[in-house]
């Protein structure tokens, strides 16, 4: 049975086989935190990680000297991008 949504969003239920809980459970003791705490500080520092990890862009030293040169050296605008410009609403 589908479960209805709920407005107040700040409760999370997990199903987690029972050796999971136990050891979350140990290492949340050893950090004299509660299970909740636990699991969300380490959760949420590893969305972090995630996230950041995910939306960072590495360039080999040859890209970055390349992106350097086009940003001081633009090449002109082609016909397709002068057509989009023009479309765009005049500002106010």
């Amino acid at each position: 049975m589908p479960r209805v949504a709920v407005e107040d969003n700040n409760r999370m239920s997990l199903r987690i086989p029972a050796d999971e809980k136990a050891m979350l459970l140990r290492a949340a003791a050893l950090k004299h935190r509660d299970l909740s705490e636990f699991v969300r500080e380490h959760s949420v520092d590893a969305a972090k990680a995630i996230i950041r990890e995910e939306e960072h862009i590495s360039l080999s030293h040859r890209d970055s000297l390349r992106v350097l040169d086009l940003l001081e050296n633009p090449p002109k605008p082609n016909a397709k991008l002068v057509s989009a410009a023009k479309a765009l609403p005049k500002r106010k």
